[in-house]
């Protein structure tokens, strides 16, 4: 009985887990005969998902006081198959679904990118488990596979919304593959983005708590398409978090090495 309360934070990590393992599983079409969704939304749905529901094991394990080593590698392990490889298949996937003919023409690139996504995403949850962990209490190092698995299942959706991957001639179908490429390296780099936290500045909370709010509920909603700008929103968020956090990660950086060395 002493270890049960160890069962809720580790049912939300496997909840996310199997989330993940279904992402890959629409992406690959397993799934399609379950429902008339285009199956790359689907796919990026289960992803988004996965990023609201990833808070909530740990927000679990604290409040239960059930933090533990496990619950710290399960978490890795299922935060690499939804912000890692699901990505990377979707996109794999989709392009040959979509832009046969361009799919043929880049594989190579493709895999490449497909390579390299995957080993930094993995290298970032290592890194994060073995050295940021305790290290680094308002900022995170590199940019989180959380993030960056929610960045390209979004724009992914949001191309093929629009229709820009039916022109196979068009240079706008790269745009996806660099932005993965880019996200990759930005999940290994040196550099530092400021975490939602609770600060001094009671606008800048109210702000914060309205902008999780939103986000929450444009995630939620994010697999109808009645709804309009769901994805625009969710994609200038983020654009602006990353060029706003990063820089000011980047003028206060030795601040926050400083405080990392205490």
């Amino acid at each position: 009985m002493k270890n049960s309360r160890f069962i809720l934070p580790n049912a939300f990590t496997s909840m996310n887990f199997l989330l993940g393992v279904f992402a890959i599983c629409w992406a690959t079409g397993l799934f399609s005969n379950l429902s008339s969704a285009d199956p790359f939304r689907m796919s990026a749905y289960f992803v988004i998902l996965c990023v609201l529901l990833d808070k909530l094991d740990g927000f679990a394990a604290r409040l239960v006081n059930a933090s533990s080593a496990f619950g710290a590698q399960f978490d890795s392990l299922a935060d690499l198959i939804a912000f890692g490889i699901a990505p990377a298949i979707g996109l794999v996937f989709c392009y040959k679904a979509k832009a046969p003919e361009w799919f043929s023409q880049n594989l190579i690139l493709l895999l490449i990118v497909f390579s390299i996504y995957v080993l930094c995403a993995a290298m970032r949850l290592a890194k994060y488990n073995a050295l940021d962990s305790d290290s680094y209490h308002h900022h995170f190092s590199g940019l989180p596979s959380t993030f960056a698995g929610a960045l390209n299942v979004i724009l992914l959706a949001f191309m093929l919304s629009k229709g820009y991957l039916d022109n196979q001639d068009s240079l706008v179908l790269f745009v996806p593959v660099f932005t993965m490429l880019i996200s990759a390296l930005l999940m290994v780099s040196p550099l530092f983005l400021p975490k939602l936290q609770m600060r001094k500045n009671k606008f800048i909370n109210m702000g914060q708590i309205v902008l999780i709010i939103l986000t929450y509920i444009s995630g939620f909603f994010f697999i109808s398409e009645k709804i309009p700008y769901i994805s625009e929103f969710l994609l200038i968020e983020m654009a602006i978090y990353i060029v706003v956090g990063f820089g000011s990660g980047l003028l206060h950086r030795k601040e926050i090495i400083e405080e990392a060395s205490r």
